[in-house]
């Protein structure tokens, strides 16, 4: 019995069937519902976190403010007696620590400050540091004189900083200073009105020396670029204002620009019917034009009037064309080359001819000089001739050295000095008293022409001489006259075929007329006005 039992206790336990009640799972416990958040304290604390950061930021920018630039104003202390009996005493800029040296001076407040220009640091290198300003070609604008070359490190930058300002002026009248600084001293209310409202130059410029080498210039918009000639440009010229440029060509058409280096606007134009220009020119007093071609007779143009009249030929004379001439610098006569030759002298006034002079030779070139009294003239037999106007004599003969037919002349404009240009591309520069005393060799021999010279021009103070060709292109050249030197630089763009030239009458400006039609613009650095 003992056994049965065991076997039964031992016998496992019958499988549940199928679909009997099984123990359910028990439900998970719904989670509890979060407190809400009081959305009033969730927006007090963000703007309190928000004002204690602006505070931060306020604080540490007006920290920043005081040390860079000073206190402009002390706030109060909080906590310290001493704060409130002093609230508006302010703190020093800054202190400088001298310990090593027993010094320990304070930097007192920003209004009791003297005023001083010294620079706040000294490079001790730069004096003992050596530029050589001839070696490069961009650092020989920096010379003051040819020979000079070594110069020390803080000159080289003061002369940077004086090139800066020459070519970057900066507005002076804005400045706040003194009648000292201004230049305005001892001058009253009526002295300095009267000044205000004359049109007298009001800058008192330096004489300083034009350098060899390289040109400080820029190229301008062209002067006709409004009204561009669909013929050859043979004569440009500035009127005596320096702002009106006169153009004339082949295409029968005088124009007038007033020029400003940017649009250049046309002033006025005229045509004339039966005679393609050769040569156009200002009257020195600037109140009339004389315009001349391939033709017996002239014409001439009356600025103030605005009419233009046509001169009949010559009494007396058979020449078939009157296309070049020169007119006086004191506007009283008009030399005109004639046949076999004759030079014609015609009165500026009356147009009619008072007087003829007469060469060996051919005349192909003149120029006046000492303000009208002489004239110079030159052609192919190689002789310069001078004649003096009042008495129509011939008051000197020379030789020009090496040339066989002068083809251009031209003095400078105080008669010092006068060159020649010959057929070869041979321009000689001569001292002209010494070449009257019975000196022939000339001052300088320019050669970086290699055809005939047609044109030269000498700038007001003589300092440049502009030459060309009209047989090349590209064939024009600035010529320093002190050096005799060409400036390497200039041009630096295409002139095309190089017909005629000219300065302004303080050089500011520079003028070119090509075979293609276009007057080319050119700023000279150097010359601050036109």
């Amino acid at each position: 019995m003992s056994l049965i039992s065991q076997v039964k206790t031992t016998a496992p336990a019958p499988e549940p069937k199928a679909g009997a009640d099984e123990p359910k799972p028990k439900p998970k416990p719904k989670p509890k519902p979060k407190p809400k958040r009081n959305n009033k304290k969730r927006r007090s604390r963000a703007n309190d976190e928000r004002q204690s950061k602006k505070q931060a930021s306020d604080q540490e920018m007006k920290r920043l403010e005081t040390a860079l630039f000073g206190s402009l104003y002390s706030p109060p202390e909080f906590g310290s007696e001493a704060s409130f009996a002093q609230p508006n005493t302010p703190k020093p800029l800054f202190f400088e620590d001298r310990s090593t040296e027993n010094q320990a001076p304070v930097y007192e407040e920003e209004q009791h400050l003297p005023v001083s220009k010294r620079p706040a640091w000294v490079d001790e290198e730069e004096e003992r540091t050596q530029v050589d300003i001839a070696k490069v070609n961009r650092l020989r604008k920096l010379r003051r004189d040819a020979e000079e070359q070594l110069i020390s490190g803080s000159e080289y930058v003061e002369r940077l900083r004086a090139q800066h300002v020459k070519l970057n002026p900066g507005t002076d009248w804005a400045r706040a200073g003194s009648d000292q600084e201004s230049g305005l001293t001892g001058v009253d209310d009526d002295g300095r009105e009267e000044l205000l409202t004359s049109n007298a130059d009001l800058v008192l410029k330096d004489s300083v020396k034009l350098l060899p080498g390289l040109l400080e210039f820029s190229r301008l918009n062209n002067a006709n670029r409004e009204e561009k000639s669909n013929s050859v440009i043979n004569s440009v010229q500035f009127h005596r204002n320096g702002q009106l440029l006169l153009t004339a060509g082949l295409d029968r058409r005088m124009r007038l620009f007033q020029v400003d280096g940017k649009r250049n606007p046309k002033a006025s134009s005229i045509f004339l019917e039966d005679c393609p220009i050769y040569k156009a020119s200002f009257l020195p007093d600037g109140s009339e034009v004389i315009l001349a071609g391939r033709r017996k007779f002239f014409y001439s143009f009356d600025l103030v009037k605005s009419s233009v009249n046509r001169v009949r030929p010559l009494t007396g004379r058979d020449e078939k064309s009157l296309e070049s001439f020169e007119v006086s610098p004191d506007s009283k006569t008009i030399a005109f080359i004639g046949n076999e030759g004759y030079i014609l002298l015609v009165s500026a006034k009356t147009k009619q001819l008072i007087g003829t002079l007469k060469m060996n030779g051919s005349v192909r070139s003149l120029a006046f000089a000492e303000n009208g009294t002489q004239l110079l003239s030159g052609g192919g037999d190689g002789q310069v001739y001078h004649w003096d106007i009042g008495t129509r004599k011939c008051i000197h003969v020379g030789t020009d050295e090496g040339s066989l037919v002068a083809t251009s002349l031209c003095v400078s404009p105080d008669s010092s000095m006068f060159c020649t240009g010959s057929s070869s591309g041979i321009v000689n520069v001569y001292k002209r008293d010494e070449f009257l005393g019975g000196k022939r060799k000339p001052l300088k021999i320019v050669k970086n022409l290699t055809t005939e010279v047609n044109e030269m021009r000498f700038n007001h103070d003589a300092q440049i001489l502009a030459i060309c060709s009209r047989m090349k292109s590209k064939a024009a050249r600035l010529v320093h006259v002190p050096s005799c030197s060409v400036f390497s630089n200039w041009p630096n763009t295409n002139l095309g075929l190089a017909r005629c030239l000219d300065f302004s009458p303080n050089s500011g400006f520079l003028t070119v007329g090509n075979a293609e039609g276009q007057v080319l613009l050119f700023k000279l650095h150097h010359y601050q006005n036109a």
